[in-house]
């Protein structure tokens, strides 16, 4: 029995690290993280959506400290702008658990960050090539080379930077409701004047589903080919967002009906690996 408790000690210390993107015995117990075995197009994964979220109840504790340095949160994002190195993990914590408790999806478009409160939505510019990515921070880190932003596999594959492993980028915070807000603006403009032209009247006032909003006309094109033949007798339609400093293009199936199929149809999307599909009017 002597023997039991130490190890059942050492367990728990792994568990606990084991949220942090770059703790001692997680990410930086290799030499180097991996991605997956054969690249994976994540070309059709969708930027984080900004919205207005409590703090997470884990992963907020402040001060903190790993590797004998302490960390204060910030209590707020708003304002936050910085440029620095970012380095992205992958494989290594895929399927585990972030800091704030959530499951870490190398898919998806989040990052760690040492001192921005969980949850933040901030947007990475790629300084090199000037592609940028909107990513939810969940987790703590990096913990490691004076890098100032984790990223997710899939947000570090959309800037171009999986090769090198880093990237010199700016990081700037959004504003959730401000973002919102402004969004709401501009999609209640747009379809007063440029709204796009409906095939027949007798869908008029039904619901789509939007799976993605897309930086490039290219990648929201090869979006709507990939659905139009997974979904034969939906139409697929392409909705352009003029933001300030930006057009996303939205990718949008229907119209749908609120029914039991809707559910279905809400699975085979997303299986198909377009996150959180919502429906539009």
């Amino acid at each position: 029995m002597k023997r039991v408790i130490p190890n059942l000690t050492a367990l728990l210390l792994l568990v606990v690290l084991g949220g942090c993107s770059s703790a001692p015995s997680g990410r930086y117990a290799v030499e180097k993280d991996y991605g997956p075995s054969n690249r994976v197009d994540v070309s059709h994964v969708p930027d984080a959506v900004p919205r207005v979220e409590p703090k997470s109840s884990g992963g907020n504790k402040s001060p903190y400290s790993v590797l004998g340095k302490t960390y204060h949160v910030m209590a707020s994002s708003r304002g936050y702008k910085e440029r620095g190195v970012a380095s992205w993990y992958g494989k290594k914590f895929h399927g585990h658990k972030t800091s704030n408790g959530e499951t870490y999806n190398m898919y998806g478009m989040s990052a760690a960050h040492k001192s921005l409160p969980l949850p933040s939505y901030v947007q990475v510019t790629n300084l090199s090539n000037g592609k940028r990515v909107i990513v939810r921070v969940n987790d703590r880190g990096p913990f490691h080379g004076g890098r100032i932003i984790d990223l997710s596999y899939a947000a570090a594959s959309k800037l171009d930077m999986l090769g090198g492993g880093t990237a010199h980028v700016e990081v700037e915070a959004i504003d959730p409701a401000s973002w919102s807000t402004s969004s709401a603006a501009i999609v209640a403009d747009s379809v007063k004047t440029t709204a796009p032209p409906q095939p027949s009247s007798s869908i008029v006032g039904k619901r789509y589903l939007q799976v993605g909003a897309f930086g490039l006309q290219t990648t929201a094109m090869e979006a709507k080919q990939q659905l139009l033949q997974m979904l034969p007798g939906y139409q697929v339609r392409i909705v352009p967002l003029n933001l300030p400093d930006r057009t996303l293009y939205r990718v949008q199936v229907g119209p749908v009906q609120l029914n039991a199929n809707l559910a279905a149809l809400v699975s085979k999307i997303e299986a198909a690996g377009y996150l959180r599909p919502h429906l539009v009017d």
